[in-house]
Protein backbone atom coordinates (compact mmCIF):
# COMPACT_ATOMS: atom_id res chain seq x y z
CA UNK A 1 0.00 0.00 0.00
CA UNK A 2 2.74 2.21 0.77
CA UNK A 3 4.19 2.43 -2.74
CA UNK A 4 0.64 3.89 -3.86
CA UNK A 5 0.94 6.92 -1.73
CA UNK A 6 3.17 9.55 -2.26
CA UNK A 7 2.58 12.45 0.06
CA UNK A 8 2.52 10.81 3.32
CA UNK A 9 5.79 11.63 5.29
CA UNK A 10 7.23 14.11 2.75
CA UNK A 11 7.06 18.29 2.78
CA UNK A 12 3.60 19.30 1.64
CA UNK A 13 3.64 20.83 -2.24
CA UNK A 14 0.58 23.26 -2.21
CA UNK A 15 -0.60 23.64 -5.78
CA UNK A 16 -1.42 26.97 -7.16
CA UNK A 17 -4.21 25.92 -9.70
CA UNK A 18 -7.06 23.28 -9.95
CA UNK A 19 -5.07 19.97 -9.94
CA UNK A 20 -6.92 16.87 -9.54
CA UNK A 21 -3.62 14.64 -10.74
CA UNK A 22 -2.83 14.96 -6.59
CA UNK A 23 -5.46 12.75 -6.01
CA UNK A 24 -4.26 9.45 -4.90
CA UNK A 25 -6.08 5.85 -3.71
CA UNK A 26 -5.40 2.85 -1.30
CA UNK A 27 -6.96 -0.21 -1.50
CA UNK A 28 -10.39 -1.25 0.81
CA UNK A 29 -9.37 -3.63 3.27
CA UNK A 30 -13.50 -4.32 3.57
CA UNK A 31 -14.43 -4.98 0.19
CA UNK A 32 -17.39 -7.24 1.04
CA UNK A 33 -18.40 -4.96 3.88
CA UNK A 34 -21.23 -1.84 3.25
CA UNK A 35 -19.90 1.11 5.07
CA UNK A 36 -19.96 5.02 4.96
CA UNK A 37 -16.76 7.22 4.97
CA UNK A 38 -17.58 10.79 5.70
CA UNK A 39 -15.10 14.00 5.16
CA UNK A 40 -15.74 17.14 6.41
CA UNK A 41 -13.71 19.78 4.80
CA UNK A 42 -14.45 23.16 6.55
CA UNK A 43 -12.08 25.68 5.16
CA UNK A 44 -12.91 24.98 1.30
CA UNK A 45 -12.24 28.23 -0.87
CA UNK A 46 -12.66 28.90 -4.77
CA UNK A 47 -13.18 32.13 -6.56
CA UNK A 48 -16.41 33.76 -8.20
CA UNK A 49 -15.68 32.86 -11.42
CA UNK A 50 -17.13 36.48 -12.71
CA UNK A 51 -15.95 38.65 -10.05
CA UNK A 52 -12.84 37.21 -8.46
CA UNK A 53 -14.06 37.10 -4.88
CA UNK A 54 -13.03 34.31 -2.64
CA UNK A 55 -15.69 31.93 -1.54
CA UNK A 56 -16.25 30.04 1.53
CA UNK A 57 -17.65 26.94 2.34
CA UNK A 58 -17.75 23.88 4.41
CA UNK A 59 -17.35 20.76 1.86
CA UNK A 60 -19.06 17.43 3.44
CA UNK A 61 -17.83 14.13 1.38
CA UNK A 62 -20.23 10.81 2.03
CA UNK A 63 -19.35 7.73 0.24
CA UNK A 64 -19.77 3.78 0.42
CA UNK A 65 -16.07 2.73 -1.13
CA UNK A 66 -15.87 -0.15 -3.52
CA UNK A 67 -12.51 -1.47 -4.56
CA UNK A 68 -10.55 2.28 -3.76
CA UNK A 69 -10.59 4.75 -1.29
CA UNK A 70 -9.61 8.18 -1.38
CA UNK A 71 -6.15 8.97 1.02
CA UNK A 72 -7.09 11.85 3.07
CA UNK A 73 -3.62 14.02 3.01
CA UNK A 74 -4.34 13.94 -1.35
CA UNK A 75 -8.06 15.18 -0.87
CA UNK A 76 -6.83 17.74 1.37
CA UNK A 77 -4.12 18.98 -1.57
CA UNK A 78 -7.32 18.55 -4.06
CA UNK A 79 -9.77 20.83 -2.11
CA UNK A 80 -7.17 23.25 -1.44
CA UNK A 81 -6.26 23.80 -5.26
CA UNK A 82 -9.49 25.42 -5.83
CA UNK A 83 -8.17 28.34 -3.89
CA UNK A 84 -7.50 30.13 -7.30
CA UNK A 85 -9.82 28.09 -9.27
CA UNK A 86 -13.23 30.22 -10.61
CA UNK A 87 -16.01 27.85 -10.38
CA UNK A 88 -19.85 28.46 -9.02
CA UNK A 89 -20.87 26.95 -6.26
CA UNK A 90 -22.75 23.93 -8.44
CA UNK A 91 -19.86 23.58 -10.11
CA UNK A 92 -17.59 22.94 -7.52
CA UNK A 93 -19.95 20.11 -5.93
CA UNK A 94 -19.64 18.27 -9.30
CA UNK A 95 -16.33 18.85 -10.25
CA UNK A 96 -15.43 17.22 -7.02
CA UNK A 97 -18.34 14.20 -7.29
CA UNK A 98 -16.71 13.66 -11.14
CA UNK A 99 -13.45 13.51 -9.88
CA UNK A 100 -14.09 11.11 -7.15
CA UNK A 101 -16.14 8.89 -9.18
CA UNK A 102 -13.35 8.51 -12.11
CA UNK A 103 -10.43 8.87 -9.30
CA UNK A 104 -12.72 5.45 -7.28
CA UNK A 105 -15.47 4.58 -8.71
CA UNK A 106 -17.36 4.09 -5.24
CA UNK A 107 -20.21 2.41 -4.99
CA UNK A 108 -22.09 5.88 -3.81
CA UNK A 109 -20.95 8.67 -2.93
CA UNK A 110 -22.74 12.29 -2.32
CA UNK A 111 -21.33 16.15 -2.27
CA UNK A 112 -22.27 18.71 -0.37
CA UNK A 113 -21.53 22.57 -0.58
CA UNK A 114 -22.14 24.53 2.35
CA UNK A 115 -21.25 27.81 1.29
CA UNK A 116 -21.39 30.88 3.65
CA UNK A 117 -23.48 33.92 2.60
CA UNK A 118 -22.80 36.32 -0.09
CA UNK A 119 -24.90 39.59 -0.55
CA UNK A 120 -27.31 37.88 1.83
CA UNK A 121 -27.73 34.53 0.54
CA UNK A 122 -26.10 31.54 0.96
CA UNK A 123 -26.31 28.45 -1.40
CA UNK A 124 -25.68 24.76 -0.69
CA UNK A 125 -25.14 22.48 -3.81
CA UNK A 126 -25.79 18.68 -3.57
CA UNK A 127 -25.16 16.15 -6.03
CA UNK A 128 -24.82 12.35 -5.83
CA UNK A 129 -23.86 9.27 -7.61
CA UNK A 130 -24.83 5.50 -7.43
CA UNK A 131 -23.19 2.67 -9.39
CA UNK A 132 -25.04 2.14 -12.40
CA UNK A 133 -27.16 -0.88 -12.58
CA UNK A 134 -26.90 -1.81 -9.26
CA UNK A 135 -29.04 -0.94 -6.12
CA UNK A 136 -26.64 2.14 -5.31
CA UNK A 137 -28.13 3.74 -8.40
CA UNK A 138 -31.91 3.11 -6.60
CA UNK A 139 -29.92 4.55 -3.64
CA UNK A 140 -29.04 7.85 -5.41
CA UNK A 141 -32.07 8.60 -6.65
CA UNK A 142 -34.00 8.18 -3.41
CA UNK A 143 -31.25 10.46 -1.29
CA UNK A 144 -31.87 13.03 -4.36
CA UNK A 145 -35.25 13.08 -4.58
CA UNK A 146 -35.54 13.08 -0.47
CA UNK A 147 -32.82 15.66 -0.36
CA UNK A 148 -33.22 18.61 2.27
CA UNK A 149 -31.19 21.65 3.01
CA UNK A 150 -28.65 21.56 5.84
Amino acid sequence: MEKELTLLGHKTEYKQHYAPEVLETFDNKHPNRDYWVQFNCPEFTSLCPITGQPDFATIRIDYIPAIKMVESKSLKLYLFSFRNHGAFHEDCVNIILNDLVQLMQPKYIEVTGIFTPRGGISIYPYCNYGLPGTEYEELAKKRLFKHQSI
